[in-house]
């Protein structure tokens, strides 16, 4: 545990000091303020913009920054030679993936943190500025609770995008790492309707490569309830449960693969 602990504070650190990052957060924070001046021109809206714009920017910010420096965890150590050093000291192959993934998780849960601040100060500023009158017309409060179930949701989609983008980083180079992860990311949003294409398309082999990709690929869909908690939609605990445990066991999976392959790679 030691040894993990020592490559994921790396990872953090080198993370931390990247301005890259900081920018990418900056620009969500900024995206959400402009999503208040947005919301002027669209009366009895302006809540609801507010909220969906905000949980996509957080949602796809994580995403860029996931896959940013995901795909640099591995290679850029093998290219910089420097991978050598740091397996001479007791830090065997499977420490060293689960600590590149722990210290990019930490730093994308810190980073998703900081924008759910400035989200609840954006709304804060609104509900401060609204009249009651016009409140009584929402859905759902402008500091409505639920919202941090997307949050959380948005957490463990970013962590299992991570372990994704580590998978491939093993084995590829990094731009097939990007598009490979694009792809497990448009596939994952799509899977109930891979499950169910049968019904749609008048194809035999289609609808069984479909299902196959289904079982394969992430449920994203699961984890995506931005709209629901927009609308003040229901989202029991235990839909947020199975759908968190189903990640956590991809995650679990990708992560045996990573090691698995890295072990075998020859880095000579």
């Amino acid at each position: 545990m030691r040894a993990i602990g020592i490559v994921a504070s790396g990872v953090f650190r080198d993370s931390i000091r990247d301005r890259i990052a900081y920018g990418l957060v900056f620009f969500a924070v900024l995206l959400m303020a402009a999503s208040f001046l947005l919301a002027q021109l669209t009366a009895g809206q302006d809540v609801k913009i507010i909220k969906d714009l905000g949980l996509a920017a957080s949602s796809a910010i994580g995403l860029f920054i996931a896959v940013f420096f995901g795909i640099g965890l591995v290679t850029k150590e093998v290219d910089r030679r420097s991978i050598y050093s740091l397996l001479s000291k007791p830090v065997t192959r499977s420490q060293f993936i689960v600590g590149k993934y722990v210290g990019l998780v930490l730093t994308l849960l810190i980073n998703l943190a900081v924008m759910v601040i400035a989200f609840y100060v954006v709304l804060a500023y609104l509900d401060w500025t609204t009249p009651a009158s016009a409140k009584a017309a929402w859905e759902a409060p402008a500091l409505d609770p639920r919202m941090l179930k997307a949050f959380v949701l948005i957490g463990v989609e970013l962590m299992v995008m991570t372990a994704v983008t580590l998978f491939f980083s093993t084995f590829s180079s990094s731009f097939l790492s990007v598009a490979m992860t694009a792809a497990v990311y448009i596939i994952g949003h799509f899977g109930d309707d891979l499950k169910h294409l049968d019904v749609t398309v008048q194809s035999y082999i289609l609808p069984i490569l479909a299902r196959g990709a289904y079982y394969v690929m992430p449920n994203l869909a699961r984890l995506d309830i931005k709209a629901a908690v927009v609308h003040a939609e229901p989202v029991s605990a235990a839909q947020m449960f199975f759908a968190s445990l189903s990640s956590g066991l991809y995650v679990a999976t990708l992560l045996v693969g990573a090691t698995i392959i890295f072990s075998r790679r020859d880095l000579k």
